[in-house]
């Protein structure tokens, strides 16, 4: 008996999943419930993880807005033109629904909500660690539009201009809560200041 010393073909994990979910987005996009219920199992988690990155509340808001998304995501998918990948949608649409999340809390002056939460996580850093926080726990700690710019800039790769129009601030403001988010982190993971 012969063996083929050719390879046999490797499966493509990536387009697979890039297929399924184009697959399973068409046929939500003409009202497949189940198919949208598929696409929601698929990608719940990570569109909840950026909604809670951006608005630092791992509870109920942030469920209600990762809830948020995917109805808006099952209202757009009639006229999503497959451009891009789905996952890559949804992640917009999380992102957005995080930021018109922080623009509706506008109403609250930034600067008060933001010493409420400095006075509430500036309890002794050594203790921080001892607990076992790791990074996303201590950007969660973080006043409100630093942690903002901070995930958006350094996770999402957003540049500075683009965060300042998002959410409406100057560039400089941009730049100034990027220094001042990464210098809580440092001081909260009990690195130097």
């Amino acid at each position: 008996m012969l063996m083929s010393t050719m390879p046999l073909p490797q499966p493509l994990v990536a387009d697979d999943a890039i297929d399924a979910d184009l697959a399973l987005a068409q046929r939500a996009a003409c009202a497949d419930v189940s198919a949208f219920e598929q696409l929601y199992r698929r990608h719940h988690r990570r569109v909840h993880g950026v909604i809670v990155r951006l608005v630092g509340q791992a509870g109920a808001r942030a469920e209600d807005l990762t809830q948020e998304a995917f109805v808006r995501a099952w209202q757009a998918l009639p006229t999503f033109r497959f451009e891009s990948a789905v996952t890559t949608w949804l992640h917009r649409l999380a992102v957005n629904t995080a930021l018109m999340e922080l623009r509706a809390r506008r109403s609250r002056p930034w600067h008060e909500e933001d010493d409420a939460l400095d006075a509430a996580a500036t309890f002794d850093t050594a203790s921080h660690a001892m607990l076992g926080r790791d990074l996303e726990q201590a950007v969660a700690t973080l006043p409100p539009r630093a942690r903002a710019v901070l995930v958006l800039h350094d996770v999402e790769g957003w540049t500075h201009e683009a965060i300042a129009t998002e959410l409406d601030m100057a560039v400089g403001s941009s730049k100034a809560q990027l220094h001042r988010a990464r210098g809580l982190l440092r001081t909260r993971l009990g690195g130097e200041a």
